[in-house]
């Protein structure tokens, strides 16, 4: 099963873009190159604010290098055919001409802007998108973030679903949540998912491919759009000032209930 990849530029993406590469079905890269890593303060903020703001990426940027530090996209870039664009070429003929001369069998996206109608039109039924975010519930902006925000950190998980209109609304291909244990932050959670979710896309390719139908299911809720102006500086005092980035040991202990969540499993639905 050959898989063209449009993704972001942060560790994260690469990792996801070197695991399909070691999977041995990568037959294309386009890397869109994301905004900063670590953002800035706004300078009208407090000086705690400011704190807690710059403390939040540090920590995201340390579990990262934990979790991804050690991918090197070279031999990924020197063995696969590859493309870097802007967030304003994304879209482009020189992109649409990228993907057709490279052909594959699917197209994966995670981490990018939105792709065009003309670029999913031309893999038909086989493009997908990885959702950091389980949906319908967590779609859109920071959806790793609210589940550990409404002290559910069993709700963190990722979501595979087919490219649409409808922002993270196609109908899923399947959805993984990493198991919690003692000791996890927020962002180690968020990170762990995406381990998780690699593994089971790994399998999930070899099965789909010789398949000539995909099952998906329909997202039967409507669920909730996260904008990115749902989130401020302050809602970082309650994961951290209140809990301390403890939530899941909390969780775990009992001290936090959360109720049980549904997901949608590609090897139980083919």
């Amino acid at each position: 099963m050959q898989v063209s990849f449009m993704c972001g530029s942060h560790p994260r993406h690469l990792y996801v873009a070197n695991e399909l590469y070691k999977a041995g079905g990568l037959k294309a890269l386009v890397i869109e190159k994301r905004e900063s890593f670590n953002p800035r303060p706004n300078p009208t903020w407090s000086d705690k604010d400011k704190e807690l703001f710059i403390n939040h990426f540090k920590i995201r940027e340390e579990s990262e290098n934990l979790f991804f530090g050690g991918v090197d996209i070279t031999s990924l870039k020197n063995n696969v055919p590859f493309l870097e664009v802007t967030m304003n070429d994304l879209n482009s003929e020189n992109t649409l001409r990228f993907l057709n001369d490279n052909k594959s069998d699917i197209l994966l996206t995670y981490g990018v802007h939105k792709i065009s109608e003309q670029i999913i039109e031309c893999y038909q039924d086989r493009s997908f998108n990885i959702h950091g975010g389980l949906s319908p519930e967590f779609k859109g902006c920071t959806t790793m973030f609210w589940p550990f925000y409404l002290l559910r950190p069993n709700w963190a998980g990722m979501t595979v679903h087919r490219l649409s209109k409808r922002l993270d609304g196609g109908d899923i291909l399947h959805q993984s949540v990493p198991t919690l244990e003692y000791g996890d932050r927020m962002h180690d959670v968020a990170n762990k998912a995406i381990v998780k979710l690699c593994r089971d896309l790994c399998l999930i390719l070899k099965s789909i491919k010789n398949c000539s139908e995909i099952k998906t299911l329909s997202q039967s809720r409507n669920g909730k759009l996260w904008i990115s102006e749902d989130w401020t500086v302050s809602h970082l005092h309650l994961i951290y000032d209140y809990y301390n980035d403890k939530i899941v040991d909390k969780y775990l202990n009992g001290e936090i209930y959360s109720p049980e969540v549904k997901l949608i499993n590609f090897f139980e639905n083919n």
